[in-house]
This record gives C-alpha cells, structure tokens and sequence, in this order.
C-alpha cells in the first residue's frame, strides 16, 4: 500500500519564529546586557523583537539579499543578539568572526565566506581598521553604536551607526516565510589545523538544536531558568543559547566581553543566575576568586563545562564549595554544536557519589537524532562495550553534510557512506556515554603503544596543587615518542614534582609516566580558549628528555 500523508499544518522550522515566540509569549522575560561602556542594559524580549524587525528592514534597506553573507565581529552584547535574527530573519545568512583568531585568519575567512556587510563592536573597530584594506567583498561597515559613540578619524569607509540604521525604520514587519533548509549563520572552525573550515547551519538545524538544548538531557534550559552563557557568541553560536533562552522564556544575561572570576561572581549573584555554561577555565577563574574569600553561589544550581576534559577536582569544588553540579558536555562546530551530555539515567538515582562522578567522567550520550559510531582502523564498526576504541563518527540533522565551499576538506571529513569523521578516538559503553581518549593527533606514541594525552592530563589534574595539566608528545631516539607534562600550579600552591609522579604512578600505567614535568605560569590556548596542543608541540618539539 501507498502511505497517505497525515493531516498536519505544514510550517517551515525558521530561526525568525523563535524570536516570534518569545514576543508573543514571555514579552516581558529581562534581557541583560553589557553595553560597550561596562554599563548593564537591560530591556525585555519583546523589545528586543522589534528592534530585530526594525534591523531587518534596516538590512533590507542596504540591499541584503536571501543567502548573502552578513558579519559580525562582537562580543555578548544585546545589539549581537539582535543581529542573531535580524540577519537570519530575512534568509541572509549571519557569519560570526571570531576576532580573537589570527589576523590572516580573520581576512581568509570574511573572503572566504564573500561577506558584504560587517557589524563590529567599538573594542574591535582598530582590528577592522587593520584589515580594511584586505576584506575585498566587504563593502559596508556599521558600528555597534549611537553615533555619538563613534571614534573621530576612523579609516573606515563610510561607518555606520547601528542605532541610526534601527532608528530609521519601524517595527511594522512580518517575518518572510522560505525553506526551512536555507542557510542561516556561518561558523568557522579555529583553523588549528590548516586553513578554518565552514560549518553553514539551516534553520532547520538550528531550530532542531534548540529544542534538544532545551530537552531535560540536552541543556534543559527552561522559564524558570536565568541563563548566562560564559563563552562568546562567535563561538558556536554560543553553544545556541542565544536561541535556546529565547525559545524557552529564560532570563537572558549577556556579559559582554571575556569574563574574569570578579565580574562572572558578581554577575551570578546580581542577577540570580541558576545556569551558566563555558570551557573549564573560567571555572577554574571563579574558583580562584571565591575560595579564597569564602564567597558562596546562592542561586547557580548547574553549570555545564566544555571545550576540553573537566578535571574531577572541578567537579567537586563546585559540589562542595556551591553546592552546584557540573555537567560535562561534548561538541564541535560542525555539529551546531552540541553532541553529547553527561546526563544521568534512571539508575543513576540514589547511586554513590562516587559513581555518578564516573558517569560525568564522560564526554556523555547522544541527544535522539545524533546518531554515533566507533571505527577501527581497517573501517570496521566497533562494539558499543565501554572497551573497544576508534575513530568517532557523527550523523545527524544538526551535524554538517561538508565545509562551505571547500570541497578538499569535505572529502576528507565525510565519508563514503554519509558519516562525519571527527578525529577523535572514543569508546562507546553500553548506556550510550562517550568517552574521549584523545584526539587522534594528539596521541602518544610510544614503542608502538599508545598513551592517552587526556587520561593522563586528567590524572595529573586530579592532585590538589595542580589548576591544569596538558601532556604532549616529543621524539625519543629509543621510542619514537616519550610524554612530557606541563602544569599549572593552583593559586597560592607550589608543585613538587616528585609528590606528582608518585601521585601519577597510583594512577596510571608505570611505562606512560611522562619523561619530564614542567611547571609553567600558563597554557598557551586558541581564539577559543582551548589549550593549544599545536603550540606545545612545536614549543617543545626540540626538548631534551633526561638521558637524552
């Protein structure tokens, strides 16, 4: 028999109905916002609505089309967040630069997506003046600012003035109405290894990653929540709470520029925050600022930790200190970008601390729709038995088919049979949680045996006197490869390095004791606060080891 169709309304999932929703529905819910003078602006969804609509025929107004690429280059900021769909809104595509990344960087990537408009923050006006004359298809600049606030003397081509564009126009706007599969926002990839890559999500991606941020498993984002996400808007769309608060009504708090321990506490506290999100470092610069003054978190309740393994010490300062659990979370920029949650299942309940900590432990388990696997080497598929380790691939509405425009990359990321190919090499238990036991360039090799960069990262972050650890590899004539480790003393600790090796020898196998441990003040990281193992291995790359 032919199936018949069911008898459902037909409506395109857009990013313009999240934005929709949320003025109709929660209007009144706050937004917060650090202006670019440090001052706190605060309006409410349903204002910010209608100053997207008024930026949209703004965009219009200026000759944007459907599918053409518009920038921004800013922090988290209530005009950014309105620019989330104002762009997307009228089916123009937002690209989000990160300006922390390398200038080449920024001007390969603002020519390679073919951007025309750039929107950039007063902070970041020197930045655009330093690459005006290598953006060759941007040809209008508009200021996230009144136009009194604008510098004198910029080098900028005709300027523009954010607030002059939106006062211009009215509110009086129906969201157009097109293919929930256009492209909507543009996010390019670090470039830690070779040229950034495109990842270009539809709205039917987006809207799809949304709802699973706001399913209990996923983010759990919801109305009763005040949400403050401690890592950038260029920086996977903000792990999509920009969309997620919006959708669900949470009170919304963008703070601006990077935060330190100071300005992230105080801001916790005034504005009765119970959920943020950011990479382990700045917890470990909250904690840093609140232990040692006895401050305690009144309102957090959970904070979800990414971007790179969190240390079990984190985990537990937050639980003992602030009564706040962490929650691990895996991603990538091709996947929208969530992927994976440390969410706890039903047996879970009432079990040990120690055993819920193991779970979390773990990058987590898929959201329904992520679908994952485990390759051998030979392209086998490996079993899901928590012991079995290979490459991870990924599939899904919100996991990218291929890279914009660069058809090299793609085949080399997607395979034969429609998987992406992350780089990571995992294990995959029988509940489903992923574990990450490095990425596959940053494995040790050592007389043809591997060692896991993160296990070993994770054992040494686990020591009371140790903020960080990151271990990597250099040549050793005997052994192709040999460990070094390089920490970073907590605030007010000293590191002895003979305690941390007998420390690490109770917890990891003798032979994958690093060869030599250094104590450093910091870790180099990347424009998105990962530590950057590139830079590590190149910095040591000629680094004698004893006996060498």
């Amino acid at each position: 028999m032919t199936p018949i169709p069911g008898m459902m309304m037909d409506r395109p999932l857009l990013v313009s109905a999240l934005i929709e929703h949320a003025e109709r529905f929660h209007g009144s819910v706050p937004v917060v916002a650090r202006d670019h003078d440090g001052a706190l602006f605060r309006y409410t969804y349903a204002e910010a609505a209608r100053r997207a609509k008024r930026l949209a025929k703004a965009l219009l107004r200026l000759g944007v089309r459907p599918g053409e690429r518009v920038a921004t280059m800013a922090w988290n900021g209530h005009r950014h967040f309105e620019l989330y769909y104002g762009i997307s809104g009228i089916g123009a595509v937002m690209h989000t630069i990160n300006p922390r990344l390398f200038e080449d960087q920024v001007a390969y990537i603002a020519n390679h997506a073919q951007d025309r408009l750039l929107f950039v923050d007063l902070s970041l006006l020197p930045l655009a003046e330093a690459l005006r004359e290598r953006l060759t298809t941007i040809h209008t600049y508009v200021a996230l600012a009144p136009r009194a606030a604008l510098p004198a003397g910029t080098t900028l081509p005709g300027l523009l003035s954010y607030e002059e564009l939106l006062e211009a126009e009215d509110d009086d706007f129906a969201w157009p109405q097109f293919d929930e599969r256009s492209a909507c926002a543009l996010c390019y990839t670090s470039g830690t290894t070779g040229r950034p890559r495109g990842a270009l999500y539809s709205h039917r991606s987006t809207v799809l990653h949304t709802m699973n941020c706001c399913a209990v498993d996923g983010h759990g984002v919801s109305g009763e929540d005040c949400v403050l996400p401690a890592v950038q808007m260029y920086h996977g769309n903000a792990w999509g709470i920009p969309y997620s608060a919006t959708a669900a009504g949470a009170k919304l708090v963008l703070a601006g520029r990077q935060l330190d321990g100071e300005t992230l506490f105080r801001l916790l506290e005034e504005e009765r925050v119970t959920f943020s999100l950011g990479v382990p470092t700045v917890w470990l610069d909250l904690l840093a600022y609140t232990a040692p003054r006895g401050l305690r978190l009144t309102t957090l309740r959970r904070v979800v930790s990414g971007g790179s393994a969190v240390p079990q010490s984190l985990v537990e300062a937050f639980r003992r200190e602030h009564g706040v659990r962490m929650i691990q979370a895996w991603g990538m920029t091709e996947m929208n970008p969530l992927g994976a949650t440390a969410a706890l299942r039903h047996k879970h309940l009432g079990a040990p601390e120690a055993e819920r900590d193991a779970v979390n432990q773990a990058q987590g388990r898929p959201p329904f729709l992520v679908d994952m696997r485990i390759v051998g080497p030979e392209g086998e598929i490996l079993p899901h038995d928590g012991r079995a380790v290979g490459e991870l691939h990924v599939r899904g509405p919100w996991v990218i088919s291929g890279y914009f425009d660069d058809p090299a990359a793609t085949a080399a990321a997607i395979t034969a049979d429609g998987w992406l190919a992350t780089g990571d090499v995992c294990s995959i238990d029988p509940d489903g949680y992923l574990r990450i036991v490095d990425r596959a360039k940053d494995m040790i090799k050592s007389g043809g045996e591997w060692i896991s960069s993160i296990a070993l990262e994770n054992a040494a972050a686990a020591h009371p006197d140790v903020a960080e650890a990151a271990a990597v590899a250099v040549p050793h004539p005997r052994w192709g490869e040999r460990p070094i480790l390089l920490v970073v003393a907590r605030d007010g600790r000293a590191v002895d390095v003979a305690s941390l090796l007998e420390f690490l020898g109770a917890r990891v196998a003798r032979w994958w004791l690093p060869d030599k441990v250094l104590v450093v003040s910091e870790l180099p990281r990347t424009a998105t606060g990962k530590v950057s193992k590139a830079t590590l291995r190149d910095r040591y790359r000629d680094h004698r080891l004893p006996g060498r």
